[in-house]
């Protein structure tokens, strides 16, 4: 799991079938969480805004932690970050 910022939306009007009806946003991981330094799309399931702070699952944890098994998803917001130590500017 990594911790990242909800930076802007994506929107798309044709996806698979197993995503439909779903949000995707935009998250830029913590620096120090993402050593590629790479922004990805993530599916919501928790209803974040930009400009959050959040818990990203990757990989198959993704899909298990947003009830996707069967879906193509990569990367979901799991949570939203309420406080903890100060690691972003």
């Amino acid at each position: 799991m990594i911790i990242g910022k909800v930076v802007g939306s994506v929107f798309s009007t044709r996806k698979s079938e197993k995503l439909v009806g779903n949000k995707f946003m935009i998250v830029r991981p913590e620096e120090s969480m993402n050593s590629e330094g790479n922004d990805l799309v993530a599916i919501d399931i928790i209803g974040a805004g930009i400009g959050e702070k959040v818990l990203v699952a990757r990989g198959s944890a993704a899909r298990i932690g947003c009830d996707m098994k069967e879906a193509p998803v990569d990367a979901a917001i799991v949570g939203i970050i309420d406080e903890g130590q100060e690691i972003f500017d």
